[in-house]
């Protein structure tokens, strides 16, 4: 299966589900619990059908002897888990409309619970029942075979992708409620692109469904397998305040292979992993600009007050918002290696007062490794433009700007994403900072291959734009300062962070394009004036015309009267 085919896969059984919509009222909140199940079961069944003979062969050699062992519990030795004979999804697929499936839904996600402890009180129940009194067994035949059509022999990782998928249309079809627990994959990939995760520990403080994990073991997995390294030793750690997002996250981990645990609290009252200095990476996108965090209740923690805590001035100091709480949790978590990323509200590069002072302690602690404006409406919930905080324990004393305000795929009228070669392109800036020129080569000649192979003309000067666009930049596959695009800035440097006020604001640094004209000075000051007295002239011809408009409306005025 092919990345187009794929694509039309996943869009195909959205639709499918989303005529849930349409045949029972309910919201995305309502039916996203059921559909994201249903998904779960299909995925449980085919990774337990890898181990199946396998299973079944131990048990059969095993049988009678001394040392012979349960079904289940050779199943969860090989496997994980365990799926009874009702757990299984052909067993659901073949149930007739005249059974209640809502009941026999139920009754297999208690068979895995009954094996697997974890998951009492994760999996969907009782939200099959709450779809349609009339046509309950309809819907739900039809969900079962749609979905019954997710491939199971390919190297695509299917489910784990479908499922993501579907999140990430949730969120489109809920608004606000549902974005708060998806980030768009294009920039999870990104900010997972510049970290380049291997494994450890990594925590996710505001986890929502757990797409961080996610993306992060995708590229931790794939360049083990590339490099012939040993199997995926990272260990995911989340925290979620809504009881029904954790939910979603556990079966995200679950269904993507990825080892953790999710805790549901406030992160800004709990600290359930003790993270000051114990995590290898840490990556979210907390929420923006919260207000109503209890000073009394942050201000002597070792994680928010190590570089300051934001509070206003007066009798009755208060956190203004918790911006730079969460900045300051990603700071400390950090062991002495480690590495971090963090989707923040613009404003906060510029923050005044304490937050200032918290930045100017950040900076001069060297841990604030680069800073990346990105697009405006990247995100389906949140039309504010967004900055990415990359930190770093290894420090370097100056700073990576980038400036990706412009570089960006229109998806409709109100969203954007940053494509596979946007990501590539942007992140290759991060390599060759970092002197890593064979990346950026081998990036050249992944598109040559890809050019050379293209099977239209479009696809062919699709894939030279993008060599065009490397090269023209970084013409000696080395970094360098790009107007309009990236700059190094340290402290003490002319132009440089001190001189900035200690702003990171990346616009401020890297400059802005200003196109050549081809004209001369004198040329330049010539047309400027002939503009001038063009401009001037069309001023006065405004002027006649808006008097002419005027005494032919009065004239009309007095011709009505008289009539």
């Amino acid at each position: 299966m092919n990345r187009e085919e794929l694509n039309d896969l996943k869009k195909n059984l959205w639709n499918v589900a989303d005529e849930l919509r349409a045949n029972t009222g309910l919201k995305a909140s309502a039916y996203s619990t059921p559909v994201l199940g249903l998904i779960f079961l299909k995925f449980a069944d085919a990774k337990y059908a890898e181990y199946e003979e396998e299973i079944n062969k131990e048990f059969e050699a095993l049988k009678g002897g001394r040392r012979e062992k349960k079904i289940e519990e050779i199943a969860i030795e090989k496997c994980g888990f365990y799926l009874p004979e009702h757990s299984r999804y052909t067993y659901l697929l073949n149930l007739s409309e005249e059974e209640n499936i809502a009941t026999k839904i139920k009754e297999a996600m208690e068979g895995i619970e009954q094996y697997s402890p974890e998951f009492i009180d994760v999996l969907p129940k009782d939200s099959y029942h709450d779809l349609s009194t009339e046509d309950n067994n309809k819907i739900l035949n039809r969900l079962l075979r749609n979905f019954n059509d997710i491939p199971t022999d390919t190297e695509h990782d299917i489910f784990g992708e479908v499922y993501e998928y579907f999140l990430g249309e949730f969120a489109l079809a809920e608004g606000q409620g549902g974005g708060e627990f998806y980030t768009p994959r294009s920039v999870v990939r990104y900010m997972v692109e510049v970290l380049q995760p291997t494994e450890g520990k990594i925590l996710d403080p505001a986890c929502g469904s757990g797409g961080m994990f996610v993306q992060t073991a995708h590229y931790a997995q794939e360049h083990k397998q590339n490099n012939g390294g040993t199997p995926l030793n990272l260990r995911a750690y989340g925290v979620e305040r809504t009881g029904e997002t954790v939910k979603l996250a556990k079966m995200n981990l679950f269904l993507n292979n990825i080892r953790g645990e999710i805790t549901e609290a406030n992160s800004y009252y709990a600290d359930p992993y003790n993270s000051v200095g114990n995590f290898d990476y840490v990556l979210a996108n907390p929420p923006f600009n919260v207000d109503n965090v209890e000073l009394d209740l942050v201000k002597d923690q070792e994680r928010f007050n190590t570089y300051g805590v934001p509070q206003t001035k007066g009798k009755k100091p208060k956190v203004p918002n918790a911006n730079y709480l969460w900045i300051n949790q990603f700071a400390t978590a950090l062991n002495k290696n480690g590495r971090a990323a963090l989707v923040m509200a613009n404003s906060a590069s510029d923050a005044g007062h304490s937050e200032k002072e918290i930045r100017k302690a950040l900076i001069e602690d060297g841990i604030v490794s680069q800073m990346v404006a990105l697009p405006s409406n990247m995100f389906s919930t949140v039309t504010l433009p967004a900055t990415l905080w990359f930190f770093d324990r290894n420090k370097k004393n100056e700073i990576l700007f980038i400036d990706a305000r412009n570089i960006f795929t229109q998806v409709d009228r109100a969203l954007r994403k940053l494509s596979n070669e946007q990501i590539k392109n942007l992140a290759i800036i991060n390599r060759l900072y970092e002197g890593d020129s064979d990346s950026f080569f081998a990036l050249i000649k992944e598109y040559e291959e890809a050019r050379d192979n293209g099977e239209t003309e479009e696809v062919k000067k699709y894939f030279q734009k993008q060599i065009d666009w490397l090269l023209e930049r970084f013409p000696d596959g080395k970094y360098e300062d790009v107007i309009g695009l990236c700059k190094v800035a340290s402290l003490e440097s002319e132009d440089g962070i001190i001189d900035q006020d200690y702003s990171l604001n990346p616009g401020r640094y890297v400059g802005v394009v200003i196109e050549d004209d081809g004209l001369t000075a004198e040329q330049f000051k010539e047309e400027l004036f002939g503009l001038n007295v063009e401009f001037k002239q069309l001023n006065e011809e405004a002027k006649e015309l808006e008097k002419q408009i005027e005494e032919n409306l009065d004239s009309l005025v007095i011709a009505y009267e008289k009539a």
